[in-house]
């Protein structure tokens, strides 16, 4: 019992918001009557926050290091606008274009980085220059006005599915049913082979009790979602992005070295340094891999809108930050994860469906968001005061 306690004691943060966001989606099931789990509302909730929880991801590296980037949605307006110009005036094919795209987003990124890791500027003024210098450039590129439309390939990042979904059995898709299953056995696979390295080298495990207990809720909740949207048009292309981008970056963030530098930033960073840790690179790499991901978002924003706007990627930034935070991210740095951040993007992703839903003002759901970050935020501080005492 002591294991469990400890485990549970250890990971307070993730498993708090996991069981927040499952009071949130059940209660609001209740009040909506019934309609947000619906399957066409939960492939909507996917589409909609689907650019929240690329930024979330990208915007959690920073966040680590106990910094933010505020240029994040202006960055992905300014991308909209770059591939707009490229695609909608001058007709460049679709591939070229999302790589060059990309490469703007990784140049901005980097530029941000170049002030921040080596003129030593802080990544709050930095980010907030990048947030005016690119709404002002998005304007300028845009000339105020909106253009339009992408090709059916570029809109399809946003809004098409996997193809094979029209093979069906009864009302549901064959296929979509077949890749929750597959998924739910690599889950169990790779979990029981996590739990076997840690028992040789001695870490603590939950009793296998628990431990199976745990991984056939996450298979009951993936099989669930694949039901779900198997009763309507199937797997989107995002949520397929969405997907590896979350076991990218959360490899990256929990098993290389890079990642972990990461971390030691965050925590301490002249200890980072008198360690051999390359500060200055690795902020520098943060910035630019943020860029790039808010070049993906306003890719991902354009398709869904299948339109360039000059007021794309508005409070997009806050969203972000709003996400990491609420999925058990630190304030102060050196804590936080992939999948908190993405828990923390889906309990804001429903918040908005369930009251939008409910027909609750814009003004109320703005309240109820910021009381629900000031919450997150002191649980966060709460639970570290605690643990320092303890």
């Amino acid at each position: 019992m002591s294991t469990i306690k400890t485990y549970f004691k250890n990971n307070i943060r993730q498993y708090g918001m996991v069981i927040a966001l499952v009071f949130i989606m059940v209660l609001f099931q209740i009040l909506t009557g019934g309609i947000l789990f619906k399957p066409m509302n939960i492939t909507n909730l996917i589409l909609q926050n689907s650019y929240v929880l690329i930024l979330a991801i990208g915007m959690l590296l920073p966040i680590i290091t106990g910094n933010i980037d505020l240029s994040v949605g202006s960055v992905a307006a300014f991308v909209g606008a770059i591939a707009a110009v490229m695609m909608v005036d001058n007709g460049m094919p679709v591939g070229l274009a999302i790589v060059l795209c990309l490469l703007v987003g990784l140049a901005v990124g980097s530029f941000h980085g170049l002030f921040i890791a080596y003129f030593r500027i802080p990544p709050f003024i930095v980010t907030l220059a990048g947030m005016l210098i690119f709404r002002g450039l998005t304007m300028v590129i845009l000339k105020g006005q909106t253009k339009a439309p992408f090709e059916k390939s570029f809109q399809a990042i946003a809004a098409g599915y996997l193809p094979g979904m029209d093979i069906r059995v009864g009302s549901l898709s064959l296929l979509t049913l077949l890749i929750g299953v597959v998924v739910s056995i690599i889950f169990v696979l790779f979990q029981l082979n996590n739990r076997k390295n840690k028992k040789k080298y001695g870490f603590d495990v939950l009793p296998l009790p628990f431990e199976l207990v745990k991984n056939l809720i996450v298979v009951i909740g993936i099989n669930l979602l694949t039901g779900s949207l198997a009763a309507y048009n199937g797997i989107p292309l995002v949520l397929v992005l969405l997907t590896v981008l979350v076991l990218v970056y959360t490899f990256i963030t929990q098993k290389t070295v890079p990642g972990r530098h990461i971390y030691a930033l965050g925590g301490n960073e002249k200890a980072a340094k008198l360690s051999g840790v390359k500060t200055q690179r690795v902020m520098f790499w943060v910035y630019a891999n943020m860029g790039m991901l808010a070049a993906l978002a306003g890719m991902v924003v354009a398709g869904r809108l299948n339109a360039a706007t000059p007021k794309a990627g508005t409070n997009f930034e806050l969203d972000a930050i709003g996400a990491c935070f609420i999925g058990g991210a630190s304030a102060s740095g050196g804590i936080g994860t992939v999948v908190g951040a993405i828990v923390g993007g889906l309990v804001m992703g429903v918040l908005n469906n369930g009251m939008s839903i409910m027909g609750v003002s814009v003004d109320w759901q703005q309240a109820i968001k910021g009381m629900v970050l000031l919450a997150a935020v002191s649980f966060d501080v709460y639970t570290k005061t605690r643990a320092t005492r303890a």
